[in-house]
């Protein structure tokens, strides 16, 4: 066990000294954000009332690499599969890069390779929630169209 900032864990990652799923890659972006645990603390606290809200990454298999869309992006389906149960299966030929350009509306996780992920968001958190920091693990750039 080692203990690292968000800052310090993102750039372990990058340099492929450690690894973590997306969904914590996402949170340690959202935790960047805070240059303390009583900046967070503080923030916690005073948002914890506001609410929360429920939803699961859906996973784009692109030709070249995956998305996973979160709600408020574009593409998120209206009705995604919780369970599991549907098996909704969503790719395309398309590429990453191609995708990106065609979108405006980001809340995703670009996933180029088991190393190589990038948070990209340009909607508002919900329930006084914070964004992570848009950090990517390549020197891709996608800008949105907002």
């Amino acid at each position: 066990f080692q203990w690292s900032s968000p800052p310090e864990a993102i750039e372990r990652f990058k340099s492929q000294e450690i690894w973590f799923p997306p969904p914590q890659f996402y949170e340690f972006c959202r935790l960047c954000n805070f240059s303390s645990l009583k900046e967070l603390q503080q923030f916690s606290s005073a948002r914890a009332l506001e609410g929360c809200e429920r939803w699961m990454p859906v996973m784009l298999n692109a030709a070249d690499g995956f998305i996973q869309l979160l709600p408020g992006d574009e593409l998120y389906p209206e009705d995604p599969d919780y369970t599991g149960e549907k098996k909704i299966i969503m790719s395309t030929d398309k590429k990453v890069e191609d995708l990106m350009k065609e979108s405006g509306v980001f809340h995703r996780i670009v996933i180029k390779d088991i190393n190589n992920l990038a948070v990209y968001v340009n909607i508002e958190a919900k329930y006084k929630h914070i964004n992570p920091l848009m950090i990517k693990c390549d020197n891709s750039e996608y800008n949105s169209r907002l």
